[in-house]
């Protein structure tokens, strides 16, 4: 009341509130679409208002130009507006076809592969799926495996499948059931069997709605085409107003007023998954493209992806595991044989100059100029004597050095750490008096038979560091473990204990509580305000890596267990914050790994659940991860728990990616 006063008294106050309501709701600043660009016949300025819209401390002239209308307003005015979506994957076709060509002479037409290449859909039914577009999520493969893909069409119904409206739904489990046999191919009215039987008669993309709604209700193409744009905007409240219109169609065709109500029931939630299917098709074949390069060229596309996300850890380390599950050596950068990026040698994958920290494009580009100039480096100082002066900064051979770039000249890494700049600089004086036209004692003439100059070398030492150092230092250099990891061998033990890998975290939710395990890596105590000692460290497995942060109460309880490079085990709180997953930790362990054995696997299953077609799926998914683990069925029944042993043909690798499959089919809880 005193407000509304205030207003009525006094002209001022009243011209801000007034000001205030018209402003309210309305945005604070404008923005640009990345991705859209707007299409006219004639000049934009004939339209609508532009601007010129830089980037903060940028210039006017050098700023793109953007609309002034926000986008409903362009499409109102009925002007086209398209959307250009820049995928990395088609850097990684490219840049595969490149590797392929400089190796084969032999460049693949990828816009012309064979849609039924065995090789692909076998890669696809395994699940083999890491690094294949819109394919690669933990359980996208698990729904991949059950699904079972077979021809093109499937994976264009995976595309559009795996979202939440189709999965809360449950579509995606029914179109897996019913392609396998598993349940039966219904349709609620024989008059839809041809528009739905390509996707097992269930209703997945929008133009199978405009067509049903044609043959059931008599929809012209036009009214079709507003119910679809309809559930296209997700726009509920008019689907609800096309409800009316096609019963009474439904009724007018002769299928009756019940029938069209339970149809349009159907219609009427497919506003939450409703897909385009020419886009899930453009999905689906660069998807199918992806997937035949890794399963014909599995070495090239992977060092295809590595290259494109040299700047991204999290990313290379699960491209760099992937690599290591498919026993594919990804090597050491090396002066002599790496180029600027990600390349492949023999049946290897080697480590790109580039990626090295401290060492530029311009640098690496001087090195492999000069080692096409005259062959290989002999050795360290052959190094130093050819490659320009600019190239040899101390910092960025220390690096490369850390990194391994000259183990293959004979070089200890340690060795070269102690005298590597005294050699730099003996090269760098050698280098002026040359160029100063000034003689040493045996004048430039000189030259021993392996190509390198005859001066004073300074002798490298020959002690190496320890394998724990090498691989702390290949992780400074490169930001990943590459020639070993302090997990290799303890990761399947490691998985006994953890409900998910750090990778799947970022499928968790706000609050979510998980178990995860790794090594302790960048651990940090320090004290709070009120004196109380806490850590942060990240927590690093084979392929990811996330940051937990120990708080006093837990940290008086566990803090003794934390140490750097210990493997252990965290359970804590999901922090989904600022889009990416940190851990509250509340519990710690050092669980006492069994390296070398199998542990076992125990499945605890409820009666109901061992019907024939979870019975032969649970046999299939146990048979697609052999290994060392034996098998414990405990059955839950009301009076008792019986605990069966498989036979030893049940051998499994107990690991995540089974417990993930497993979970999907028997329910969250079903590890014990």
């Amino acid at each position: 009341s005193e407000l509304r006063d205030f207003y009525e008294i006094d002209p001022d106050a009243k011209r801000v509130i007034d000001v205030a309501k018209g402003l309210e709701g309305l945005r604070r600043q404008d923005g640009i679409h990345a991705a859209a660009v707007v299409i006219t016949r004639e000049p934009l300025i004939e339209y609508l208002p532009i601007q010129r819209k830089p980037e903060p401390g940028g210039a006017l002239q050098d700023a793109p130009i953007v609309t002034q209308y926000e986008m409903h307003g362009v499409e109102e005015l009925g002007l086209l507006k398209m959307d250009f979506l820049g995928l990395r994957n088609l850097d990684v076709m490219e840049i595969t076809r490149d590797l392929l060509e400089q190796r084969t002479g032999v460049r693949p037409d990828i816009d012309n592969i064979p849609l039924d290449d065995p090789k692909t859909f076998d890669l696809l039914r395994k699940g083999d799926t890491i690094g294949v577009f819109q394919l690669e999520g933990g359980p996208m493969r698990a729904l991949i495996r059950s699904l079972a893909p077979s021809m093109f069409e499937d994976i264009c119904a995976l595309v559009a499948l795996y979202r939440p409206g189709p999965m809360g739904a449950n579509m995606h489990t029914a179109y897996a059931d019913r392609k396998n046999g598993r349940k039966p191919v219904e349709f609620d009215h024989a008059d839809l069997e041809e528009i739905l039987s390509p996707t097992y008669g269930l209703m997945i993309y929008q133009e199978q709605l405009m067509r049903v709604s044609q043959r059931l209700a008599g929809y012209s193409l036009a009214e079709a085409d507003n119910l679809r744009k309809a559930t296209g905007k997700k726009d509920r409240e008019l689907i609800a107003k096309e409800r009316a219109k096609f019963v009474d169609g439904c009724e007018t065709q002769g299928y009756g007023r019940e029938f069209g109500e339970r149809m349009f029931d159907i219609i009427e939630p497919f506003a939450d998954y409703s897909f385009n299917k020419s886009h899930s098709v453009g999905y689906g074949f660069v998807a199918y493209q992806t997937a035949f390069l890794k399963a014909n060229y599995t070495n090239e596309y992977l060092a295809a992806l590595l290259t494109t996300v040299k700047g991204d850890k999290d990313k290379s380390a699960i491209y760099l595991n992937e690599c290591r599950q498919l026993k594919i050596p990804v090597l050491v950068p090396d002066v002599n044989h790496s180029s600027m990026d990600f390349s492949v040698s023999d049946d290897s994958i080697r480590f790109g100059l580039s990626a090295v920290r401290n060492v530029g494009e311009g640098v690496v580009g001087l090195i492999i100029e000069a080692r096409e100039v005259g062959g290989d480096f002999v050795d360290f100082y052959d190094f130093c004597e050819r490659v320009d002066p600019s190239a040899l900064n101390k910092r960025t051979i220390e690096s490369l050095a850390k990194a391994g770039a000259f183990d293959a000249l004979g070089h200890s890494r340690q060795g070269l750490g102690l005298v590597s700049d005294q050699i730099i600089d003996q090269a760098v004086i050698r280098r002026k008096e040359r160029d100063a036209g000034i003689m040493s004692l045996f004048g430039d003439s000189v030259v021993e038979s392996d190509g390198s100059s005859d001066f004073n070398r300074m002798p490298i030492p020959e002690g190496e560091y320890s394998k724990t150092q090498l691989l702390a230092f290949e992780k400074e250099m490169l930001g990943l473990y590459v020639s070993d990891h302090p997990l290799m061998g303890a990761q399947s033990a490691l998985s006994r204990f953890t409900d998910s890998t750090l990778s799947e975290l970022k499928e968790g939710r706000e609050g979510d509580m998980r178990t995860v395990g790794g090594v302790v890596t960048a651990l940090n105590r320090k004290h709070t305000k009120r004196g109380d000692l806490m850590a942060t460290f990240v927590l690093e497995d084979l392929a990811s890596a996330v940051e937990v942060f120990v708080f006093p109460k837990t940290m008086a309880q566990h803090g003794s267990l934390l140490e750097e490079d210990a493997i252990i085990c965290v359970k804590g709180r999901l922090d989904m914050r600022e889009d990416q997953a940190k851990i509250i930790a509340m519990e710690i362990m050092r669980p006492e790994l069994m390296i070398d054995g199998g542990p076992p696997l125990r499945i605890k299953i409820k009666p109901h659940q061992l019907d024939e077609v979870k019975s032969r799926m649970l046999t299939e998914i146990l048979n697609q991860h052999p290994g060392e683990s034996p098998v414990f069925l405990h059955l839950d029944q009301p009076s008792k728990t019986t605990v069966m042993r498989l036979g030893d043909e049940f051998l499994v690798d107990a690991r995540n990616g089974l417990f993930a499959e497993l979970r999907v089919l028997l329910g969250a809880d079903c590890i014990i």
